[in-house]
């Protein structure tokens, strides 16, 4: 006689504000369709480039009043039922899309303008494609995808083919962050 087959529970599905309401034991994590996925502490050199470009960024924009820039635990609901939450590790919001104390206390609700992710030592390629994917289809204009070991720049849009730059190089903000300019070597020296 075959033995029945058993089926495992259900998974509970996460919630954009059950994750915003976990308690903080230093453990990171991002939402994908409902499922907690956890975010490593990525190192030294990487919070050393966003803060390089955080920083570029945040002067420029402030200057120019173009609109407001995140860190790395802001965090961004792209989806709902089942909510996704990603936290680029720099981001940008244009002022258009800003009222005056329209920051809000929990995730921003939709993608930013410009989302900014730095390969981390133990990422793989599918994850940070999927990642990629998620702020494409949230309706993120553009992405710069920073490879610190390879000293490039991946600019990403929508409906266009990626862009890859060499660290000798410019990498600009076109249309969405006009004017904004960064030799991509100062990210790395």
């Amino acid at each position: 006689m075959q033995k029945p087959l058993t089926m495992s529970p259900p998974t509970k599905l996460v919630t954009a504000d059950e994750l915003f309401r976990m308690p903080d034991n230093g453990d990171g994590y991002e939402l994908v369709e409902g499922r907690l996925i956890p975010v490593s502490r990525p190192g030294a050199r990487h919070s050393v480039i966003a803060m390089r470009l955080g920083g570029e960024l945040y002067q420029f924009v402030k200057a120019h009043r173009l609109g407001t820039v995140f860190a790395q635990d802001a965090g961004f609901k792209l989806a709902s039922d089942p909510d996704t939450v990603r936290g680029p590790d720099v981001s940008f919001v244009r002022v258009e899309r800003l009222s005056p104390g329209d920051v809000p206390r929990s995730y921003w609700s939709g993608a930013p303008d410009l989302a900014v992710e730095i390969r981390s030592p133990n990422d793989r390629r599918g994850k940070i494609d999927r990642k990629l994917h998620d702020y494409l289809r949230a309706g993120v204009r553009m992405i710069w995808f920073i490879e610190p070991d390879r000293r490039t720049v991946t600019v990403y849009r929508p409906d266009a083919d990626p862009v890859t730059l060499p660290a000798d190089e410019e990498v600009d903000g076109g249309d969405v962050v006009p004017g904004f300019r960064l030799r991509i070597s100062d990210l790395f020296d």
